[in-house]
This record gives C-alpha cells, sequence and structure tokens, in this order.
C-alpha cells in the first residue's frame, strides 16, 4: 500500500492523509483516527525520505544517554524510555539516542541540533543550575526537561515530581508515629531531585527541631548494591537510626538485606519509606514486608515528556509560552512502616 493508492481508498487528498499522520493540528480528531487506521490495517508507512523532504522534519526524538565507569545500566534511565518510546511508536517517531560522559553533554547536544538528525529533545539528570538549560535556549529546537534545577528560573518546559513534598509528607508521616532519628539514603547530591527530597525531609524535622545527622546521609548511584552497603555502614555507627527513608526501591532493596542481616525486623525496629517508581519488576508490595512508599511512576512520565514534546515539533507550541508540570506524589502505606520502638 502505497500513500497514492491510500488516498483513493479513503477519498482522501495524500496531503491530508500525510497531515493526520504527522499530527498537523489542522486535521480534525475524526479524520486523523481514520487515517491512521486504515494506514495499519493495510500496513501503510510512510517512506521516511519523501516525508522529510515535505515537511522538512526528520521524524525524530534526540535523547543523551549518560554513560559512567562507576556503574552498570539504570534502571530508571530504562523505565523512563520505556514510556517515551510507547508514544513515538504511536506518532510513528524514531529515537537519535547519543550516549555521553556528563562533561560532553553540552557538546552532545549542539551535535544533535546541528545534524538536523532530530526534530527535538529531552534533557534528564538536572542539577543546580544546570548550564544545559540556557544552551538549549540559546538553539533552534524544541525541548523539554524532565525534572527542573534549583537556582535557575523556571522559564523552560518541564515536566517534574514534587520531589521536596513527597519526601516531607514521608518524613511528618513518621515523625507522627514518634521515629526522631532519621537516616536518608538518596541519590547522587548532584543531582536535583536528590537536593530536594534531602530538603523535604530537613525541612519536616526542623518543624519539630530536629535535624538529619551527617553520618545517616548516603548519596549514591541508586542500585541494589549501593543501597545494601549505605545502610550497612549506617548501622555500624553509635545510634541506629529508627527511620530510613529511600531514594527509590532498588536503593531500599539492598538496605532490606542489610537489614535483615542485622536481624532487625522492618516496621517494628525500623520503619522505611522508599520511593516507588513502579518499576514492574521491583514491586514494592512483593517485598517480604511490603514497603511504604511514596510513589509516581516514571513510565508515565515519560509518556507525558513525549506527547508534550511531539506537539511541540507539531505545532510550536510551548516555544514561547512554555508550561510546567509539577506532579504531586501519593503516599502508600504499609507494612514496613509502625511505630518507633519503646525504648527509643
Amino acid at each position: 500500500m502505497n500513500l497514492k493508492e491510500l488516498s483513493l481508498m479513503l477519498g482522501l487528498s495524500q496531503t491530508t492523509i500525510s497531515r493526520a499522520i504527522n499530527g498537523y493540528p489542522e486535521v480534525n480528531e475524526e479524520t486523523r483516527q481514520r487515517v491512521l487506521k486504515a494506514a495499519k490495517e493495510t500496513g501503510y508507512r510512510p517512506n521516511r525520505a519523501a516525508q522529510r523532504l515535505a515537511t522538512g522534519k526528520a521524524g525524530s526524538i534526540g535523547l543523551i544517554m549518560p554513560v559512567s565507569p562507576d556503574h552498570a545500566s539504570d534502571i530508571h534511565f530504562a523505565e523512563f524510555q520505556g514510556g517515551l518510546a510507547e508514544v513515538a511508536i504511536e506518532h510513528d517517531f524514531h529515537f537519535v539516542i547519543m550516549p555521553a560522559r556528563v562533561e560532553d553533554e553540552q557538546e552532545a547536544i549542539r551535535w544533535l541540533v546541528a545534524s538536523g538528525s532530530v526534530d527535538g529533545y529531552y534533557l534528564a539528570y538536572m542539577r543546580e543550575n544546570d548550564p544545559r538549560i540556557a544552551m538549549a535556549q540559546s538553539l533552534s529546537l524544541p525541548f523539554i526537561v524532565h525534572g527542573r534545577s534549583y537556582g535557575r528560573a523556571t522559564d523552560y518546559a518541564f515536566l517534574d515530581v514534587d520531589n521536596e513534598g513527597a519526601f516531607y509528607d514521608a518524613t511528618r508521616f513518621l515523625l507522627q508515629l514518634g521515629h526522631k532519628r532519621f537516616a536518608l539514603l538518596n541519590g547522587p547530591a548532584d543531582l536535583d531531585f536528590a537536593f530536594r527530597r534531602k530538603q523535604g525531609t530537613e525541612k519536616a524535622l526542623a518543624e519539630q527541631g530536629l535535624a538529619l545527622d551527617p553520618a545517616h546521609i548516603r548519596n549514591t548511584f541508586m542500585g541494589d548494591e549501593q543501597g545494601y552497603r549505605g545502610m550497612k555502614e549506617i548501622l555500624s555507627g553509635p545510634q541506629r537510626p529508627t527511620a530510613v527513608l529511600c531514594a527509590s526501591t532498588v536503593l531500599a532493596l539492598g538496605a532490606v538485606r542489610a537489614l535483615n542481616e542485622a536481624r532487625l525486623k522492618l516496621g517494628v525496629d525500623v520503619s522505611l519509606i522508599a520511593h516507588d517508581d513502579e518499576l514492574p519488576l521491583l514491586k514494592p508490595e512483593n517485598f517480604s514486608v511490603p514497603l511504604t512508599t511514596t510513589r509516581s511512576s516514571l513510565r508515565q512520565a515519560g509518556k507525558r515528556v513525549a506527547e508534550r514534546l511531539i506537539a511541540m515539533i507539531h505545532t510550536g507550541t510551548e516555544m514561547q509560552q512554555p508550561q510546567q508540570e509539577l506532579w504531586k506524589v501519593d503516599l502508600v502505606v504499609r507494612s514496613s512502616t509502625g511505630p518507633a520502638p519503646a525504648k527509643d
């Protein structure tokens, strides 16, 4: 099935069919769905080269894949990409993935834009006063940020989770259970989400005249082994915390292993709350003691970022007046939290 044949079958012009498939806003939704249904049923796929010549667009989203010799692949990155991919497939967009070290990311983004191989891109793993935002604003292509950059004006399109609010609420919940000694197993200290989660924890503690003991804070890659090592080190100290906050269920997996080795009962001797990105292979309810969590889906965030970026590519929306989305987080109470031990 080619474009001409599909045009004759539907009684629509070839231009209308192309615009419907490419998401142009002047094609009404009923016609768009009719075209997409027929294209799927007949196996029609637009010729990429011809499509690019006709529209001036590459039909691709650009992304930088962070690489580091310090750790293996990041399951959180993969889950977000899964959501992005779902929407990209629906709109017949491709990915152009460029691996880069942290110090080379700006150069990698400039190369992507200059190459003409992408129509837009997204930025992730935001840091304080992240220079990539100003650089992206100086370039000609649409972009959206997953996260935010502390210390910068929010004059850019972003989608973020209320990390500060999530850990503020989690800490307050534990305080209401009588806990006073807290530990925080967090992501890398230079990343915005980790900074905000620590800020939320400290804010709730300060309201009760308490503070995080620096000896009870760990900032690491969010892996099982890092969670295990961090929790084991903290437990070996002179004052064991009774409440633990983990920045991910992957960190919590390791932390729980260390607590089990120490013969500490979760929800009785130590209470633990983890942030749940709704990773399909690590569900908090499947832990031996189901985890209390702050919950927000990374896959849904990936889908939403893709939807907004593709809309920006097709219509130019948000280019002049970028929109900001801040998702609230649910606190889901399970068995890993309980009253502070009486002796403490």
